[in-house]
């Protein structure tokens, strides 16, 4: 039998299966497979192995007949002692020989990488964690962004592509070298290349205490299909919600705060405001939140308070223009869960989470599926149905 043109496609001579199967194993690359894994605070399990320098996420070679899916849970179980159905991936790397840096003498032909998801993990499967007593010497869990310092450029740069795949929820990366061939705007913009700003402040559904300052206001601003507006910084990649410090034009009032800070940055206009709840930013001398700490004792020790409101988002003006026009935020809708999955709110982020849950339901607006992360570079108004409209002339012109 022969085969009538070259691997490529284009004309050639003809070649028997034997020079054809040759051909194509001159050209074979090597396979491997990873899992990514979080904690419940977003941060990426590592492994510090006893042949690297450098840090890893769980995985290896994938053996020969293997599928990666296989190879990802017989890693796991060989790594970590964890049984794991591995069916969801993340992202799939092209790695160059080049982008590798392997020494000469391995030979080394390139390789194609799968990532795979698993999981956010709680302190019960931590737990459950046994190493195998050679190879993996520890495991421990970074912020996103401390994972350049940690790994080879390569693999951080894989490992942060795979995550913001994740949190996008569009499907998997497809990668060369670890750099998305055609990348979101969360690879655009950078986020969680720098570190996530840390607020594990206790959450509290009640009005602020007389005496306790309010530091900032902030909004989840709700469209009508249930996704929040997000704003990443262009510079930095870091994420937040609308929002800022009071002013003395805001007369004490946080929602006045939160549509001055709205307008003036990400051109945004919300109604309908239901008043959340407040962080506590303790600030005393020793940082503690106790339940026997009175409000009055907080007020006394410099605590601050961080108010939270949510609304419905109704129109999204033209971005900054003029000399701030690069420092303008990228204006995102994300579902309330992703939003979460950017920000670093620790072990309270739930509670606040719930409650943006509850004012949506007041709000009657349907829970948002998962879906890609979408941008908002232009005027928008946002009408009842869930639908998104682009610029008008009576509306917008």
């Amino acid at each position: 039998m022969t085969t009538p043109s070259a691997p490529d496609g284009s004309p050639g001579p003809s070649m028997t299966d034997e020079e054809y199967g040759a051909l194509r194993a001159s050209a074979a690359l090597w396979a491997g497979t990873s899992v990514l894994i979080t904690d419940e605070y977003g941060r990426v399990l590592v492994q510090r192995v006893d042949y690297r320098p450098s840090y890893l996420l769980p995985g290896g070679a994938v053996d020969k007949g293997e599928s990666p899916a296989r190879a990802a849970a017989r890693e796991l179980w060989e790594e970590l002692g964890v049984t794991a159905v591995v069916d969801r991936g993340l992202a799939v790397d092209w790695v160059s020989a080049e982008g590798f840096g392997a020494p000469g003498v391995m030979r080394f032909p390139g390789e194609i990488l799968h990532v795979y998801d698993g999981g956010v993990w709680d302190e019960g499967r931590i737990a459950a964690i046994r190493l195998p007593g050679h190879e993996v010497e520890a495991v421990g869990f970074a912020e996103p962004a401390d994972l350049p310092g940690l790994m080879t450029p390569g693999d951080a740069r894989r490992v942060l592509s795979a995550l913001r795949a994740r949190i996008d929820g569009a499907g998997p990366a497809f990668l060369e070298d670890g750099v998305p061939i055609a990348p979101g705007v969360l690879d655009r913009a950078g986020v969680l290349r720098t570190a996530r700003v840390r607020e594990h402040f206790p959450f509290r559904p009640a009005p602020v205490p007389e005496g306790l300052p309010v530091r900032r206001s902030e909004g989840w601003l709700l469209a009508p299909d249930g996704r929040v507006l997000v704003l990443l910084d262009p510079g930095t990649g870091a994420a937040r919600l609308p929002g800022g410090a009071p002013g003395p034009v805001d007369h004490g009032d946080p929602w006045a705060t939160l549509v001055r800070e709205a307008g003036g940055e990400a051109a945004a206009t919300a109604a309908r405001p239901l008043y959340l709840g407040h962080l506590l930013d303790p600030e005393g001398p020793d940082g503690s939140d106790g339940p026997d700490r009175s409000e009055a004792a907080e007020a006394a020790e410099g605590s601050y308070a961080l108010v939270c409101h949510a609304a419905v988002l109704t129109r999204l003006g033209p971005p900054s223009a003029g000399a701030d026009a690069d420092r303008a935020p990228v204006r995102v809708l994300a579902t309330p869960e992703q939003a979460l999955e950017l920000f670093d709110r620790g072990p309270h982020g739930a509670a606040q989470l719930a409650a943006v849950h509850r004012a949506r339901a007041l709000l009657g607006i349907p829970r948002a599926d998962r879906r890609a992360v979408t941008e908002l570079p232009g005027p928008v108004t946002f009408q009842a149905s869930g639908d998104v409209r682009r610029p008008c002339p009576k509306v917008c012109g």
